[in-house]
């Protein structure tokens, strides 16, 4: 006798492994350059590059504005760790972004997929 499915309101165990990440970079090519390194040292499965946001802040008491291109990476939640200590070692910002997403429900051939490429 199998067990029965979770409800959809519930979401399964293991999707709490999975998360998303999100910081902005001045460029396409620094972003690129960021994304495909932490792909290689294998801390995200992937990212999607948004080129084109417009960034409205304040920074050191001024109010900021400027385009910039957001990264969102999807990792796992065992290498987030690593993952923000290596996003401030190779970013060129005094203080990156890293804000940490935690999905309510991911489809689980994709959770699978990505827990193997972050290990």
């Amino acid at each position: 006798m199998s067990s029965p499915a979770p409800e959809p309101n519930h979401p399964r165990p293991e999707t709490g492994r999975a998360r998303l990440v999100l910081s902005t970079t001045a460029d396409l090519e620094v972003a690129k350059r960021l994304a495909r390194t932490l792909v290689e040292r294998r801390l995200i499965a992937c990212a999607n590059l948004v080129p084109a946001v417009t960034s409205i802040y304040r920074w050191q008491g001024r109010i900021e504005e400027g385009n910039e291109v957001l990264m969102i990476a999807k990792t796992s939640v065992d290498r987030l760790e690593a993952l923000e200590a290596a996003i401030h070692e190779l970013h060129p910002y005094d203080t990156p972004e890293f804000v940490v997403v935690e999905p309510a429900h991911v489809a689980p051939r994709y959770l699978a997929w990505l827990v193997e490429e972050t290990h």
